[in-house]
């Protein structure tokens, strides 16, 4: 039986889905092609007819991921917090954490993307990128700063965020207070360094 081309996309949705969900959980070479199918409730010989390849997936994937994580930005500018201590409280937690296959692609890929395809390496960069600008934007000012100072500021906190948010992954199983204490330390330094005031709410 053909299918309509919406209920292809909405296949070709739930494998991307599936696949970023995966990927983040376990790597992009520990998972397989008919296990993200099965994932996403179809048949292994289907794929095809949606990517020429595993890789051509991942690409399609990380980009999803990031555009997932991105999206969430706006909602911690309606906390009483403040948008970038809201980003950092919530980056910082334990179910980000504890839920790497939910969670910023940056934390969960940043460890194996160099091995992967040009075109994963490639939607991975952009979406760095795209973090720095949009942690850039809810920087606060400060002055004689300029815009590479601010700049080098995002960069400095999304590069902790995401090896701390490594770290506390690695340390939880042995030594969860060590975990706590990375995200508590993270949430602290970096609202200094964001906000050059306060603790950062944490």
């Amino acid at each position: 039986m053909k299918v309509s081309k919406e209920k292809a996309a909405e296949n070709r949705a739930a494998i991307v889905k599936a696949a970023g969900r995966l990927f983040r959980e376990r790597g992009f070479d520990k998972v397989g092609v008919a296990e993200i199918t099965k994932a996403a409730g179809l048949t292994h010989g289907g794929f095809y007819g949606h990517f020429a390849s595993k890789d051509a997936l991942a690409a399609e994937a990380c980009e999803a991921a990031f555009a997932e994580s991105l999206d969430r930005l706006p909602a911690d500018e309606a906390s009483p917090e403040g948008a970038l201590d809201a980003f950092l409280t919530r980056y910082l937690s334990d179910r980000h954490r504890d839920r790497p296959d939910a969670g910023c692609p940056m934390a969960a890929f940043a460890g194996e993307v160099a091995r992967q395809d040009p075109a994963v390496q490639e939607r991975f960069g952009a979406g760095v990128e795209r973090f720095f600008a949009a942690l850039e934007k809810r920087l606060p000012e400060r002055d004689g700063e300029g815009d590479a100072g601010r700049r080098d500021r995002a960069i400095a906190i999304v590069s902790a965020l995401v090896g701390g948010m490594a770290l506390a992954r690695a340390t939880a199983p042995t030594d969860p207070d060590r975990s706590a204490e990375i995200l508590a330390a993270l949430r602290c330094q970096l609202g200094i360094l964001g906000n050059g005031v306060g603790d950062g709410g944490a």
